[in-house]
């Protein structure tokens, strides 16, 4: 099988696990949360930022994955894990329904978490 080949199999096989676990979110806060604000989508969001910079961190800074199993979590499982485009569409949803305050909050702490989050992961991967 050619390297190529091999490549965009590693990042479908974590893409699969990674949407799995999307919607596994997904579902256990809709059971919890029944609120305005896209609770699943932050979660999910923050979460993937953290594991993005322990991986990315662990992976290229300290040799701690091969580079096929790194594209493999970073571009395939966090890659579906994670949902920008979920994060847009709510917001817009949000704004459209008049919820201005919600939607900026969700824009401006989603933002302001998921850097953290990113760093706090890099750093203990460290």
């Amino acid at each position: 099988m050619g390297e190529t080949l091999t490549r965009f199999l590693a990042v479908a096989a974590g893409g699969a696990i990674g949407a799995m676990l999307r919607y596994a979110v997904s579902l256990l806060v809709a059971r919890a949360w029944h609120g305005e604000f896209p609770l699943a989508t932050f979660l999910v969001n923050v979460t993937g930022s953290f594991v993005l910079g322990m991986v990315v961190a662990f992976g290229a800074e300290r040799g701690g994955f091969d580079p096929l199993t790194r594209l493999a979590l970073a571009t395939g499982v966090l890659g579906a894990f994670t949902t920008f485009s979920t994060f847009e569409y709510e917001t817009s949803r949000l704004l459209e329904q008049g919820a201005f305050v919600t939607a900026l909050l969700n824009v401006f702490v989603s933002l302001a978490a998921g850097l953290v989050a990113l760093r706090l992961g890099a750093a203990l991967a460290r």
